[in-house]
């Protein structure tokens, strides 16, 4: 084997495992630094999703991956390929959705569909892409006349129609009212499951803690946290337990059974609050506590920091223009 042949089996090799892979990747525009010495791996078969506020640099990132833009300065691998250099041949292993939608004015919905689909070897069937998008009723409406949602739906389809290996999908949701939200989720919870790795970026927390195995939170071009949602939402965190018992209990010996650090109250009537990172032993202390007073804890709860919690308290809560 040659050092060329070994040095394209080990690309092989990578790309089968981690089909997208920055290393130090840089974009300038002028003096505005929109991405800032990245590095990223996305896992075969997995949802990763870029999140970050207006201009942290999510779509440049992904634009970059596509190969519609060149980075300044460090390394990209799409499926163990450059996509500036080597775009044809990633052209028919990617799909891609873009912010805007992409979509020619005056062809029909349907027609867009079926152009797409001519292009790919074993493409999925249009019309059941259609009818599973719910654009069976919009198939011969122009692509300027459907509503905002149904060009989201349309061009989500047209990214995967081809059977692709990778998809990158910017904003897939945005526009979309709560049923058709819930479709397109079920579409790329399908897509994982057949083995499809998936890039997306997206502003609605929710969706990202539904669909994403891992999350990448980027602000002013640099990754400033990277896990799982789970992982996110409990580094760092202070947890709550909430409980009902009688009203008016004695706190003191709680509270003095407790870490130093933790807090108890009586928030309302009846309803009472330990705060502190909550594990096994400051549940038992509390059914303890309770049990020395002879009194049963009702509807106890813990409660952790939601995903948007955590992304304020990294971003920041002012508003980015």
């Amino acid at each position: 084997m040659t050092s060329r042949d070994a040095a394209v089996g080990s690309s092989r090799e990578r790309s089968s495992d981690t089909p997208v892979r920055l290393r130090g990747v840089t974009k300038r525009y002028g003096s505005t630094t929109a991405v800032d010495g990245l590095d990223l791996d996305v896992q075969r078969a997995e949802v990763l999703a870029l999140l970050g506020p207006n201009g942290a640099g999510k779509t440049t990132t992904v634009e970059m991956c596509e190969g519609f833009i060149k980075p300044d300065s460090g390394s990209i691998e799409i499926l163990g390929l450059d996509p500036v250099v080597d775009n044809a041949r990633l052209r028919e292993r990617i799909g891609v959705m873009l912010q805007g939608g992409g979509g020619y004015p005056a062809a029909r919905a349907g027609e867009m569909l079926d152009l797409v689909a001519a292009y790919s070897a074993n493409p999925l069937d249009p019309a059941w892409l259609m009818d599973t998008l719910g654009l069976t009723d919009a198939a011969k409406t122009t692509y300027r006349r459907l509503s905002g949602g149904q060009q989201q739906r349309l061009a989500l389809a047209c990214a995967v129609v081809g059977r692709p290996e990778l998809v990158f999908l910017d904003e897939p949701t945005a526009g979309m009212d709560a049923h058709a939200r819930i479709v397109v989720w079920d579409l790329i919870d399908g897509l994982r499951r057949d083995g499809v790795t998936i890039v997306l970026t997206t502003h609605q927390l929710t969706e990202a803690e539904q669909l994403a195995d891992h999350l990448v939170i980027v602000d002013n071009g640099v990754a400033v946290a990277k896990g799982t949602p789970a992982e996110l939402m409990g580094r760092g965190a202070e947890n709550q337990l909430r409980f009902s018992a009688p009203p008016k209990l004695d706190l003191s010996l709680l509270i003095s059974a407790l870490p130093e650090t933790y807090l108890a109250s009586e928030v309302s009537q009846g309803e009472y609050l330990v705060e502190g990172l909550i594990d096994p032993q400051v549940l038992a202390t509390v059914t303890a506590w309770c049990a020395r007073l002879n009194v049963l804890a009702t509807d106890m709860r813990v409660e952790q920091r939601s995903l948007e919690d955590v992304f304020l308290d990294i971003t920041g809560r002012e508003l980015r223009s």
